[in-house]
C-alpha cells in the first residue's frame, strides 16, 4: 500500500504511526505539526502549554474589543493571566483599578496613560508600539487611544484574573446612593442626572489634545518613578542569531511584580537551551513562527508550535528552547511574575564546570567537553542552522 504520509500522524524517522482517515481538522493539524507528529524525544504526559488568542472569546464594545487568556483557558498558567485589547482613535479603557498588578505592552499605534498613586501624586504619558507600562495593585489608571488607535497586551499578576472584574469608576458611582455621591462631590443631586447608569468600560471619545494642554498635575507633584518605560532607551544583548532586551526592576523601578525579556530570533536561529529559576515563563508571540520543546524532569518532554498571537507557558525551572521555524524574524516576549529577570544557560553551566566532570556526564572525551561553548558574555540566541551567505 502506498500511504500518503504528508500531513499524517506518521513519523518517517522511526516508522511509527499511520494514516488518520478522519474525521479530522486539517487546518489545526497543519498549524501544529509537532503535535501531529511529535519528535522522538517527546515523552510522557504533560499539561497543555499553548493557547491562541484566536480561540479566546472576543468582547466587542463601542470603540474597541478585548479578549483574555486566564487559567480557565490555560490551566498550567499558575502565575499570570493575559488580556489583548484594541481601541479606536480617541476611545477609552475607562478609569479603573484592580487587585492585581498590571504590566502592559503596546503592540500597535499610540495611546495615553494616566494614573495617580496612593500619595496623591499624578502621572501622564504617551506611549507607542514597543513601550511598556506598569501599575501595581490598587493604582487607579486609564488608557486612551491617540490618533493611530492602539492594540496592547496586558499581563496581570494572578492566573484567574478576568478583565470583566475590574473596579470601574462608572460602575462604582452607579451603585452608590445618589445623595452620597452628591455629598462627596459637593453638588446637588440634580447636578448628577447625566452620570452613567451602568459601566462604560470601553467607549468612544475624541482624540485628546497634547499633554501640555490637558495636564492637570497634582499639587502634591508627580510620581517619583514613572509608570511607563520607553523600550528604545534600552540597549539589547546582541547575540549571533538575534537579540534580547531585558526589562525588570533594575531599569524600570515601577515594575515591582513583573519582569520581561523581549526576544528576537533570526531565521535559522533559536533561543538557547536554558531555564528560569525564579518564576514560570508566560510567553506572547508577536511575529513569526516557532516551536518549543519543554523538559519537565522524570523523562517528561513535549513539543508545541506557535504563531503570532499565541500564548505559551514554561513551568518554573523547566528546561526549554524556542526555535524560529519560519523565514522571517521571530519576535516574542517572555514574562515572569518576579521583579528580577533570571535565567540559567546550559552552555554557560557546562562551559564553566570542570571539563572532566562534563566529559564523565556526557560520555565524551575531555577534549570534546573543552570544545563546548563557554561564552564570555550572555549568548541567549544561537544558530540552529546559519543561513548561507
Amino acid at each position: 500500500m502506498n500511504m500518503q504520509k504528508n500531513n499524517e500522524p506518521f513519523r518517517e524517522t522511526d516508522g511509527k504511526g499511520w494514516i488518520d482517515h478522519g474525521p479530522r481538522n486539517h487546518s489545526r493539524d497543519q498549524e501544529n505539526p509537532d503535535i501531529l507528529v511529535p519528535p522522538e524525544t517527546d515523552h510522557g504526559t504533560m499539561n497543555n502549554l499553548r493557547f491562541s488568542y484566536s480561540d479566546a472569546h472576543q468582547r466587542l464594545e463601542e470603540g474597541g474589543w478585548t479578549r483574555e487568556i486566564t487559567n480557565r483557558e490555560l490551566p498550567i498558567s499558575q502565575d499570570v493571566a493575559g488580556v489583548n485589547m484594541s481601541l479606536e482613535p480617541g476611545a477609552y479603557r475607562e478609569m479603573h483599578w484592580h487587585k492585581e498588578a498590571e504590566w502592559g505592552l503596546m503592540l500597535y499605534g499610540n495611546a495615553r496613560v494616566t494614573a495617580i498613586d496612593e500619595h496623591g501624586r499624578s502621572f501622564i504619558d504617551d506611549v507607542e508600539a514597543g513601550d511598556i507600562w506598569n501599575f501595581e495593585a490598587g493604582i487607579p489608571h486609564s488608557i486612551q487611544a491617540l490618533d493611530q488607535g492602539c492594540e496592547f497586551l496586558l499581563v496581570f499578576s494572578e492566573p484567574d484574573f478576568s478583565e470583566n472584574n475590574t473596579f470601574l469608576v462608572s460602575d462604582w458611582l452607579a451603585h452608590t446612593p445618589a445623595d452620597i455621591v452628591a455629598a462627596n462631590f459637593k453638588k446637588q443631586r440634580s447636578d448628577l442626572e447625566s452620570f452613567p447608569k451602568s459601566e462604560k468600560y470601553i467607549f468612544k471619545a475624541n482624540v485628546p489634545e497634547s499633554i501640555d494642554r490637558v495636564n492637570r498635575p497634582s499639587n502634591l507633584g508627580e510620581v517619583p518613578s514613572p509608570f511607563t518605560f520607553h523600550i528604545d532607551t534600552l540597549e539589547p544583548i546582541v547575540s549571533e542569531a538575534g537579540q534580547v532586551k531585558i526589562v525588570d526592576q533594575t531599569v524600570f523601578p515601577a515594575a515591582k511584580t513583573i519582569s520581561a525579556a523581549f526576544v528576537e530570533v533570526e531565521p535559522g536561529g533559536m533561543r538557547e537551551l536554558h531555564w528560569h529559576p525564579k518564576a514560570a515563563e508566560w510567553q506572547y508571540y508577536i511575529q513569526g513562527s516557532a516551536k518549543m520543546s519543554v523538559f519537565n524532569s522524570a523523562g517528561l518532554a513535549r513539543t508545541f508550535d506557535f504563531k503570532a498571537g499565541d500564548v505559551g507557558v514554561v513551568p518554573i525551572v523547566a528546561g526549554h528552547y524556542v526555535q524560529n521555524t519560519g523565514d522571517e524574524p521571530l519576535r516574542f516576549v517572555e514574562v515572569f511574575k518576579n521583579p528580577e529577570y533570571s535565567d540559567v544557560s546550559l552552555n554557560k553551566w557546562l562551559g564553566t564546570s570542570p571539563s572532566q566532570m562534563v566529559a564523565d556526564h556526557l560520555n565524551v572525551t575531555k577534549q570534546f567537553a573543552e570544545s563546548l561553548p563557554n561564552p564570555d558574555k550572555p549568548e541567549p540566541v544561537v544558530w540552529y542552522k546559519q543561513p548561507k551567505e
